[in-house]
């Protein structure tokens, strides 16, 4: 009898345990899943302010200049997205001065994905003369950024440019400077100008190891010969603020010139240490004076 008692006292106190840890279970289930539904909408909320943080940016369209393409601003581009901006490199024809700009501005203009969005337009060194004339006539570009770029006044050429102040490693012979090649439907006296190789790395690409200046001599995008005395329209820094990076040790545009066509425009100057290719040297210093413009856009 004694023997009996003791079992179902013992199986009675199993029964109590089990339940009550059933009753915790059940409680810190519901708990939990009130936590979790609270914590939901948190995420959804903080996920929601990071898009509308991302929207109110402005985008950023980059244009490259002679004998480069897109890829020049790779670096850039990284330090700008991770910084939460949309960026756009379409690519620079080369062709003509107005011809190029016309193909900017259209991208601008044309494209949905930039409709009604504030433009942070930007250009290295032959491109600031395309993003002068292609922003001409668009309201959402508030704001240029010239990086080791030409700055043209209305009727100035790249080549008078280049000879306003002596210097350039490509403003002496074109025979010894560039390579010319026929293309087809190339207007008369006409051809694509590449920079000879010898010229290259210690000209164009000053300042790079020597490796990534033979690569990007043998991508090189050429321009057209016609581009360089094709005159500059009204100038789009006459109503849009700007900003200037120079690199000190540029060869291929002295930076005395590159100051004065940054202070003839009204441009916020940031000098840093590089050559004409500081969108490759030193991304993020390029990008800073980027965001430094996009933060002061209306």
């Amino acid at each position: 009898m004694n023997l009996l008692l003791t079992a179902l006292s013992a199986r009675l106190r199993v029964t109590i345990v089990t339940a009550v840890l059933a009753v915790v279970a059940v409680v810190t289930g519901i708990a939990l899943a009130a936590a979790t539904a609270q914590a939901s909408p948190v995420r959804a909320q903080t996920s929601a302010a990071s898009a509308r943080t991302a929207a109110a940016k402005p985008v950023i369209v980059l244009v490259h200049g002679a004998w480069a393409d897109g890829s020049s601003w790779d670096g850039v581009i990284s330090q700008l997205t991770r910084a939460g901006f949309t960026v756009y490199a379409p690519p620079d024809p080369l062709g003509g001065l107005s011809s190029d700009a016309a193909y900017v501005h259209d991208f601008l203009t044309g494209n949905p994905a930039l409709a009604g969005k504030r433009v942070v337009l930007v250009g290295h060194s032959y491109g600031g003369a395309v993003i002068t004339n292609a922003a001409v006539g668009d309201p959402e570009v508030k704001a240029l950024v010239y990086v080791d770029a030409f700055i043209p006044a209305r009727g100035q050429t790249i080549e008078s440019l280049l000879s306003a102040v002596p210097g350039s490693c490509i403003g002496g012979n074109p025979a010894t400077t560039f390579d010319a090649v026929p293309y087809p439907g190339a207007p008369a006296g006409s051809a694509d100008l590449y920079l000879r190789p010898d010229k290259f790395p210690g000209c164009f690409a000053s300042g790079l190891p020597a490796a990534e200046a033979a690569q990007l001599a043998a991508t090189q995008q050429p321009l057209a010969a016609a581009a360089v005395a094709e005159p500059s329209g009204p100038p789009a820094w006459a109503t849009i603020p700007s900003w200037a990076v120079i690199g000190r040790q540029d060869k291929v545009i002295p930076p005395a010139e590159l100051l004065a066509m940054a202070h003839h425009a009204g441009a916020r100057v940031t000098e840093i240490n590089g050559g004409h290719l500081t969108l490759i040297s030193n991304p993020r210093a390029v990008a800073a004076v980027i965001m430094r413009a996009a933060a002061a856009a209306d």
